[in-house]
């Protein structure tokens, strides 16, 4: 007699294994659904764009480059996650880059945050300023707080408007020490104009002002004008200042008011005549008078012409 041998029973090979409940079957769907979470993203995968927004300065304005042409801030463009697709809020709406956290790339790749060095800024401070040319007082009582100094701005009738830097800028001419401690004198064809404060412009050293003429600009104003801003050519976004205004040619200066024209010598008076005595306020006389008449106690008496005899 042999020796009997049992053999377990096979399933047919048609026949699926099912797997206990709760191992197998689960641990094999997780793995599938890792394997394809990648595949299993619809949602967008175009970046949202912002577009160019004007660059404002310190008060609100809009910044002009040294060409008088507007200034604008860059694209903002939406944030990537670590998988490079576009991040979403709660809501739905689109998160936008920082300066701080520009996110990541299409590649999952941080974006690094490049260190801009930011340019020195010289805040200037105008206290009941005088603006005075050729010795005149053109204008009084000049309050500015400027944030960053570029460029100011100096009208005068008959001369032009003077832009006027502490840096060296094109076509400009040096004129050293002209800002000296809490004012700035330059000279313009051999006019001195002078800004008087009653703080320091830019320090107690003096320094040089790069100094360059617009004649072309002219301002519809009779006096001198001052402002201040970025750019160097008309038209200029100063204080006062119209587009309007701009006219071609050197403008002509205002007549001196009457109270400080220089009054012309009279000729003298013939001898024994002279002009009447002017009392304040009146207006004097260009006529010569005697300088006196006769008096009637003085006068020759007429003589007496005799009456005719009566006849009787």
């Amino acid at each position: 007699m042999g020796t009997a041998v049992s053999f377990a029973a096979q399933p047919p090979a048609d026949q699926a294994t099912v797997p206990a409940a709760g191992t197998t079957a689960t641990q094999g769907s997780a793995a599938a659904k890792g394997q394809n979470s990648k595949a299993a993203y619809s949602g967008p995968n175009t970046v949202v764009i912002l577009p160019a927004t004007p660059m404002l300065d310190a008060e609100g304005k809009q910044r002009l480059d040294p060409d008088g042409k507007p200034m604008f801030n860059p694209p903002v463009t939406q944030l990537r996650d670590k998988k490079g697709r576009p991040v979403f809020d709660e809501n739905g709406k689109p998160v936008f880059a920082t300066a701080t956290n520009l996110g990541y790339d299409e590649k999952g790749k941080k974006v690094a945050v490049k260190k801009v060095k930011l340019a020195k800024m010289e805040p200037v401070s105008i206290s009941a300023g005088t603006l005075t040319v050729d010795g005149w007082t053109g204008k009084a009582r000049l309050n500015y707080d400027i944030a960053d100094l570029k460029y100011l701005y100096i009208f005068a009738p008959g001369i032009g408007t003077s832009i006027v830097s502490q840096n060296p800028f094109p076509d400009a001419k040096e004129q050293p020490g002209a800002f000296n401690g809490k004012s700035l004198t330059i000279t313009v064809d051999g006019h001195p104009i002078e800004l008087a404060s009653d703080k320091l412009l830019l320090g107690k050293k003096p320094q040089s002002a790069w100094v360059v003429v617009d004649r072309d600009f002219r301002l519809p104003a009779k006096f001198p004008a001052f402002g201040y801003g970025t750019t160097t050519r008309a038209p200029y976004a100063w204080p006062g200042s119209k587009e309007g205004g701009l006219e071609k040619g050197a403008a002509q200066a205002p007549p001196l008011p009457a109270d400080v024209r220089p009054t012309p010598l009279l000729t003298p008076c013939p001898a024994g005549m002279m002009r009447p005595p002017v009392l304040p306020g009146q207006k004097a006389e260009q006529r010569c008078v005697p300088t006196s008449a006769p008096s009637a106690s003085t006068a020759t008496p007429a003589q007496a012409t005799p009456a005719p005899a009566s006849t009787k």
